[in-house]
């Protein structure tokens, strides 16, 4: 089956983080900003993505049973790729991958996996929990449930996410390799996870976990319009409204999320 219509889906959860609550709230503020009268809907490839022919929206979904949480993510995207649509998910928290990865299933058993991020997300368990913001990439891993996994922007690796990541042979392309001048070459079909603290909090202050030393937005948008196609599904997240009290990072999520349905339908 070939994926073809991007699609919105808000994932208002963030009971998997480890320091700060607030990135439930995001679905909404992204939304606000990408309806905001202080730009428009159009891509920088002149594609008008916000228009519903074109993006679709499937609003929020219900994760008020937290202990269903993953389950619940998993069907609905999987009823999503099997109606014929790439999810865009606005999360929420950097957890929500797992499960979202989980609904792809066959016939993408082959995706490979861009994580934008200032951490690898790649510990066993974190505070005694398995499926913690910081873990979600070892399960993905564990499950196999992609090909391959490629991090950029990476900042904050330690000794055991680095062991997780020989085991599991991620390619991570950290800020020095970056500044450097390494560059990822991926090709499809491909899903794209950006935490928004990939970026660096110069530009994305909105989050909860601020890293400084990351990635510029323009960075960012170019490594996004340069991907190679098909493009089957990305997610933002890690968004946290309650640290945004300008609205900047909401505005840098909304034009992600307009580049990244741009790329998806231009591919």
């Amino acid at each position: 089956m070939v994926i073809s219509k991007p699609v919105l889906l808000g994932l208002p959860y963030d009971a998997s983080s480890s320091f700060k609550r607030g990135a439930a709230d995001a679905p909404r503020e992204i939304r606000r900003a990408l309806r905001s009268e202080a730009s428009n809907s159009w891509s920088e490839a002149l594609i008008d993505v916000l228009r519903p022919e074109m993006v679709g929206d499937a609003g929020d979904l219900d994760l008020s049973d937290v202990a269903r949480v993953r389950d619940t993510v998993e069907t609905r995207i999987r009823q999503m790729v099997a109606g014929g649509q790439s999810p865009i998910s606005l999360g929420g928290d950097h957890s929500l991958t797992y499960p979202i990865l989980r609904g792809f299933g066959p016939p993408y058993g082959n995706i490979n996996l861009l994580q934008i991020d200032a951490h690898g997300d790649l510990y066993s368990e974190f505070q005694g929990d398995r499926f913690s913001h910081a873990c979600p990439f070892t399960r993905i891993m564990e499950d196999g449930l992609v090909k391959r996994l490629v991090q950029v922007g990476i900042r904050t690796m330690n000794e055991e996410q680095r062991t997780n990541a020989q085991r599991h042979r991620v390619e991570t392309i950290d800020m020095r390799a970056w500044a450097a001048g390494r560059r990822p070459k991926l090709d499809g079909p491909l899903y794209v996870s950006v935490d928004i603290d990939g970026l660096d909090p110069a530009f994305a202050p909105g989050v909860s976990h601020r890293e400084p030393g990351g990635l510029s937005v323009r960075e960012v948008l170019t490594l996004i319009q340069g991907l190679q196609g098909p493009i089957v599904g990305a997610d933002v997240v890690e968004f946290n409204p309650t640290e945004d009290p300008t609205g900047v990072t909401a505005t840098v999520c909304a034009k992600l999320v307009k580049e990244l349905a741009s790329r998806m339908l231009e591919a």
